[in-house]
């Protein structure tokens, strides 16, 4: 199937590892044009080198951002109109776990997360959409949310409702950018095997007594009928048929990309 991305110009926040290049990856597959951006310079400069290689192209950026700041997303967006020449595809990806409880959590620490997942989100949308607008070709903004946004995990609050609110922004904006040929939708995944979890599973799995393996299964297990995580690889492909032409009656919807994880219909 065509999906009709090849020159398509796209910027993925939290490009440099997990879900964003496993999604980076997949547009490059499809011969788009491709900037990344996240915190380490130093991990962007070695995974766009690899990744020009890879995929034998001149067609993909890397630059660094912390998309908490808004002094950094004004430089990313810049650099999107100087540099590469416009914008149709906007991933706003960055984000990750929290881990604490309610009553404990200071305020500093929510302000924190809410400008990783909810401000980093409508600042990009903000200040990409004009320029989108001035890009040939439909606008497309997909946001990564989460499965949590809808059932919760116990010890990360802060991060359930940063992606809750998260949910509630797509959907504000789908029915505002709509008639400007901009598609919004947001995606949620859940478990999936990126090094977020790695990390987790092996600070969990040591206070439990098991190994990293043995802890994985016995997540996949509880939470999902298929019994295991995702790749990045598959959750990746998702990100690309919303994308592509081939969704163009899909906008305003969060879609759950979980193995049946969640337990209610939606």
């Amino acid at each position: 199937m065509d999906l009709e991305l090849q020159g398509r110009i796209v910027l993925i926040t939290g490009g440099s590892v997990g879900i964003g290049l496993g999604v980076a990856e997949a547009f490059l597959s499809e011969k788009a044009k491709v900037v990344i951006c996240a915190r380490d310079a130093a991990r962007i400069d070695s995974v766009v080198a690899d990744l020009k290689a890879k995929y034998k192209t001149q067609d993909v950026w890397g630059i660094p951002c912390d998309v908490s700041k808004l002094k950094d997303i004004e430089a990313v967006v810049a650099f999107m109109k100087n540099t590469v020449g416009g914008i149709n595809i906007l991933i706003n990806n960055a984000g990750t776990g929290s881990e604490e409880t309610n009553m404990d959590a200071p305020d500093e620490k929510w302000y924190y997360y809410w400008d990783l997942h909810v401000m980093a989100a409508i600042r990009l949308c903000r200040l990409c959409v004009p320029l989108m607008k001035k890009t040939p070709g439909e606008g497309v903004i997909i946001n990564t949310a989460s499965m949590c946004a809808m059932q919760p995990l116990y010890y990360e609050p802060i991060y359930n409702v940063t992606k809750a609110a998260l949910n509630m922004y797509t959907k504000c904006l789908a029915d505002e950018l709509i008639k400007d040929n901009i598609r919004v939708m947001a995606v949620s995944p859940g478990l999936v095997l990126t090094p977020d979890w790695y990390k987790t599973a092996g600070i969990l799995s040591e206070k439990e007594g098991i190994t990293v393996e043995q802890y994985f299964n016995k997540i996949a297990t509880a939470m999902t009928p298929i019994g295991r995580y995702a790749s990045v690889e598959e959750i990746a492909q998702t990100y690309l048929f919303f994308a592509s032409s081939k969704a163009s009656y899909c906008l305003g919807t969060n879609f759950h990309i979980d193995a049946g994880a969640t337990k209610v219909i939606n």
